[in-house]
């Protein structure tokens, strides 16, 4: 039996198409909240992936012991991540830190091995790089969980700051190196050095407490990175992927890839009942019905955990759909329910 608490209201149309579905996380006579129960396997499966990607990445652990950076072969491998170079344990390259220094380098070479990985994961992942594998990211779902008021940022705040990034990634990663390469012959890493706060948290603050060296020699420009790392894991607390939103240029760089990577989210309209759970459980306020392969989308399921009629899919080889979310095969246009 459908319980018609689900949509607070008394809609029957959409009731009966929910309890048709029989993935409305309805309670049956006797029976469980599946769609609960499988809301709850995704999250503590992602959960996993992004503290296993966390270790193994950063695997070196007599490094935190020591205040020592690994130096081995696989420090010439680069990540697809954002990881910093110079944290203790890391064990792989950096591509943010790598780009810069290869486009800096004032040899004009254009840095083929660090964008062909990141392209490689761009095409084939798109943001599932940013929703499962990445460090940082990790860090602020975390901090998303402490149970403190949240903030939203009014769209006309928040949409023009998303592009931000793009700013971040061209300017501080490509434009500032190459500019300075060519007029002092050094590659200096803006992104890294000015802004970076995945850098401070698992490279600088590693060190430094390992090494009271390193603390006296610290000045105005760790001060100010150590501020901007503060005002991230701040709001990191507050707004839903802050970094991820609005400065991240590997985040930037990846969005270009996820409209036509192989991972696609799929939205089936015949399902669809336009509830909008998919809408408010995104950590990245992309507008799902609307534009579900977003370059805002991290992939990273919650959308797909809350539906309440299975409408969302997610796989290799999906194709996005082109109709209005709502509508049946026959091309009726339904009445979405209001908020």
């Amino acid at each position: 039996m459908c319980q018609m608490y689900v949509f607070g209201g008394g809609n029957s149309f959409y009731w009966d198409r929910a309890c048709q579905a029989g993935t409305f996380g309805s309670h049956a006579e006797g029976g469980e909240d599946m769609s609960g129960m499988h809301r709850h396997r995704m999250k503590h499966k992602r959960s996993m992936i992004q503290l296993l990607s966390a270790v193994l990445l950063n695997g070196y652990m007599i490094g935190f012991r020591n205040g020592k950076i690994y130096t081995g072969k696989a420090k010439a491998v680069c990540v697809p991540v954002l990881n910093c170079y110079s944290c203790p344990g890391a064990l792989g390259a950096c591509p943010v830190g790598a780009l810069q220094a290869a486009v800096g380098g004032g040899k004009g070479h254009v840095p083929f091995y660090v964008l062909g990985i990141l392209m490689l994961f761009g095409v084939v992942l798109g943001r599932v790089v940013c929703g499962f594998l990445c460090p940082f990211g990790f860090v602020q779902d975390l901090l998303y969980k402490i149970p403190v008021p949240k903030l939203h940022v009014p769209k006309k705040i928040d949409r023009p700051a998303r592009y931000l990034k793009y700013v971040v990634l061209l300017a501080a990663v490509i434009l500032l190196p190459v500019s300075a390469a060519a007029k002092t012959g050094a590659a200096v890493p803006y992104f890294c050095k000015y802004i970076c706060p995945a850098g401070t948290l698992g490279g600088a603050l590693p060190l430094m407490g390992a090494d009271p060296v390193l603390r006296d020699l610290t000045g105005t420009l760790f001060d100010w990175k150590l501020f901007v790392l503060a005002v991230v894991l701040i709001l990191s607390m507050l707004i839903s992927r802050p970094f991820c939103r609005y400065l991240c240029p590997l985040g930037a760089f990846y969005a270009l890839f996820n409209r036509f990577s192989f991972f696609q989210m799929q939205l089936d309209q015949t399902k669809c009942t336009g509830c909008g759970a998919c809408e408010r459980v995104c950590p990245m306020e992309v507008e799902v019905t609307r534009n579900i392969n977003s370059a805002e989308c991290i992939r990273c399921g919650k959308c797909k955990g809350a539906c309440p009629t299975g409408a969302i899919s997610s796989g290799f080889g999906n194709k996005e759909g082109t109709s209005e979310p709502g509508n049946e095969a026959s091309g009726k246009k339904e009445r979405r329910i209001p908020e």
